[in-house]
């Protein structure tokens, strides 16, 4: 819900003398390290290092090896592949097209791999930290604008 800021209204439970919850009832802190020790964020996590760290080894082997081909053998660098164009000007070049190729890749990694699950992981929390009885208050968050709740998409849904 709004208010009329257009602030997002959550609910936070309270305990009976007014007091919030204790810490990882459902305070914000709480809920983000009951987040982090569940296992659906252990899985966003792993599928993003499973990607992300044999391509970052593998991408700065590629640059290290262009640049020590260019220390160690500048004669094979200086070597014309056609015309004006050397080894050392191709190689630079395709580490420009690996750049794209590896963005490209780790684009359609997230949005197939990742994304998903961590939509999943959005809408349980969102549905667990929502949940309230008569003892709840209402508090505003102010980090912008809210979102239009007809386009809130629930787990497994395409956009």
């Amino acid at each position: 819900m709004r208010d009329s800021d257009g602030r997002v209204a959550v609910t936070v439970q309270r305990t009976a003398g007014g007091e919030p919850a204790p810490a990882g009832a459902h305070d914000a802190a709480g809920i983000y390290r009951e987040v982090q020790r569940g296992p659906a964020f252990r899985e966003v996590r792993r599928r993003y290092r499973r990607f992300a760290f044999p391509v970052t080894v593998a991408f700065l082997g590629w640059y290290l090896a262009y640049v020590l081909a260019a220390i160690a053998a500048p004669e094979t660098m200086a070597r014309p592949v056609v015309g004006a164009l050397n080894v050392a000007m191709v190689a630079g070049l395709a580490q420009f097209a690996t750049t794209f190729l590896l963005t490209w890749a780790y684009a359609r990694h997230a949005r197939l791999r990742r994304d998903p699950a961590a939509r999943e992981l959005c809408w349980a929390v969102a549905l667990e930290t929502l949940q309230g009885d008569a003892r709840s208050q209402r508090l505003a968050i102010t980090a912008g604008p809210a979102r239009d709740p007809r386009v809130v998409r629930g787990p497994g849904e395409l956009r």
